[in-house]
């Protein structure tokens, strides 16, 4: 669950969502081993706030540690509601939202499994949902 600190669109804007103010991400830590980044970064989102619209280019792993995190794919529909204490993972290249709609912060520890000098992710285009 990639954070971009930036300004949100409208819904069904066909330019990237980056993630809403106040979330933030920090690299616990990284190393790479045969052409493979691993990344270990430790996301808040605050009550309200989502990542925005974005993917991976690598597979990602998540462990919530506090709140709860509601996860959206590019149907608009919800594909998760995680827990702390809940794991999820994401595929490579799936376009997807994570959003706190509780009142405490969502804390995650996320592994990123990336191509060497990849992003940890790319903003995406909403596809048409009427959230951010």
């Amino acid at each position: 669950m990639a954070a971009t600190v930036g300004l949100s669109l409208g819904a069904g804007a066909a330019f990237a969502t980056p993630a809403g103010p106040g979330v933030s991400g920090t690299i616990i830590s990284q190393t790479t081993v045969g052409g493979t980044d691993y990344i270990l970064r430790q996301v808040t989102i605050p009550p309200g706030q989502s990542t925005g619209w974005h993917f991976h280019p690598g597979s990602v792993y998540g462990y919530v540690q506090h709140g709860t995190l509601s996860h959206f794919d590019s149907d608009c529909k919800s594909d998760g509601v995680y827990r702390a204490g809940n794991f999820l993972s994401e595929p490579t290249g799936q376009v997807h939202i994570g959003r706190n709609l509780g009142k405490a912060d969502v804390v995650l520890d996320v592994l990123y499994v990336l191509p060497h000098g990849a992003p940890l992710s790319e903003d995406a285009a909403n596809p048409g949902c009427d959230f951010q």
